[in-house]
């Protein structure tokens, strides 16, 4: 434990189509960065309709919540624990009431929460089909190998995903 003298960690953010399962934006960012200060970076390139997006407590905040609104997407974010209600009328506090009355796994069910996971899936194919780890030393290097092992995770998915029954 403690800190690595040469080694430290960098964070790989995704999002990805619920319909097809490719990752359509993806950024690369030092441990120290928040989640939610790298959603407007993963939306701003984006050229297509985006009806929701879904994203743990750490992007229950206002800066991502303003950017979701401008762009006229439905946020599917649980609020934190000592969440309290924000402006009236604001989309965040059904899930908040939802939170205060006990019935939050029920908001997420009736949101469509729960395709959050094929992010959490999106991540683990990607460390499946790569090691997980980036070979390179420098910085934007290593943002370029990461890119390139995304594209190439969505060329494997574009030759077939299985079917389930």
């Amino acid at each position: 434990h403690g800190n690595e003298k040469r080694r430290t960690w960098r964070k790989r953010h995704l999002a990805v189509d619920v319909d097809t399962h490719e990752v359509i934006s993806a950024e690369v960012s030092l441990v120290n960065v928040g989640d939610s200060e790298v959603l407007p970076a993963l939306l701003n390139p984006l050229r297509r309709k985006i009806g929701s997006v879904s994203g743990d407590g750490a992007y229950d905040t206002k800066g991502c919540h303003n950017v979701l609104q401008r762009k006229g997407i439905t946020p599917l974010i649980p609020p934190r624990k000592n969440a309290s209600f924000w402006d009236d009328g604001h989309p965040r506090n059904e899930a908040v009431k939802a939170l205060k009355s006990d019935t939050l796994a029920q908001w997420k069910i009736n949101s469509g929460y729960h395709d959050r996971s094929l992010s959490e899936t999106a991540m683990s194919r990607y460390k499946g089909l790569t090691s997980g780890q980036l070979s390179l030393r420098n910085y934007n290097a290593q943002v370029g190998e990461a890119l390139a092992n995304v594209k190439a995770m969505n060329k494997v998915i574009g030759l077939g995903m299985p079917v389930r029954n």
